[in-house]
């Protein structure tokens, strides 16, 4: 979960808007938690808009509008049924909690060519595809890219990232390799090394002066 505090918050027309010290990875349609904000804004709330311009209030047919001539940053808008309030200095925090979905439980299915046997294999796919999309993204912000959580950049790292799921799933419940069906499995088995998924995700690229 990621925490941050807010600077400024104001009420218009049904709208809330808070407004962060620093940038956020925070997007439309994210589920975020206001807390000890005060001025009704505290609880969960969904985000409709994180337009960086000034919140003028809504037109007649209820689409929210925008004063783009008054840029105003890492600002969150949502939905509150309350009395306008003028913007002001807020105290209390936003929080979100990242989900990526770049890549489903069936797509790490199709890259092992296997069917779950059980309930407990299936739920154990679930959890690979839950970790690698959220390393794939995490790896990605840190070498400086800007993702979208729910669309993948491309097919490269659509691959990795099945890549890197398929290899978790393969290391279950073995000690330095990947299980075998074999008494006396000999030889090393072709997977793609992390250095392979790394390339695919475009990270850890050498630095050209």
């Amino acid at each position: 979960m990621a925490t941050y505090d807010l600077a400024f918050n104001e009420r218009r027309d049904g709208v809330a808007v808070v407004q962060t010290f620093v940038p956020t990875d925070i997007q439309t349609a994210d589920s975020i938690v206001i807390a000890s904000a005060g001025n009704n804004l505290n609880g969960t709330h969904k985000v409709i808009s994180t337009e960086p311009y000034y919140f003028v209030g809504l037109d007649e047919q209820g689409d929210l509008e925008f004063d783009s001539s008054i840029i105003i940053e890492n600002q969150v808008l949502f939905f509150s049924a309350y009395d306008d309030l003028d913007r002001e200095a807020a105290t209390g925090t936003i929080s979100y909690t990242p989900v990526c979905t770049w890549i489903t439980d069936q797509d790490v299915l199709d890259w092992l060519g296997i069917a779950p046997a059980t309930a407990n294999d299936l739920d154990f796919v679930s959890a690979c595809t839950d970790a690698a999309n959220a390393l794939a993204y995490r790896r990605r912000k840190e070498s400086g890219y800007t993702d979208s959580l729910s669309t993948v950049p491309g097919a490269d790292i659509a691959l990795g990232t099945r890549m890197y799921a398929g290899s978790l799933y393969r290391q279950r419940g073995s000690v330095d390799s990947f299980q075998s069906f074999e008494a006396y499995a000999g030889g090393s088995p072709a997977v793609a090394s992390m250095g392979e998924i790394l390339r695919l995700w475009g990270c850890n690229r050498p630095q050209v002066g």
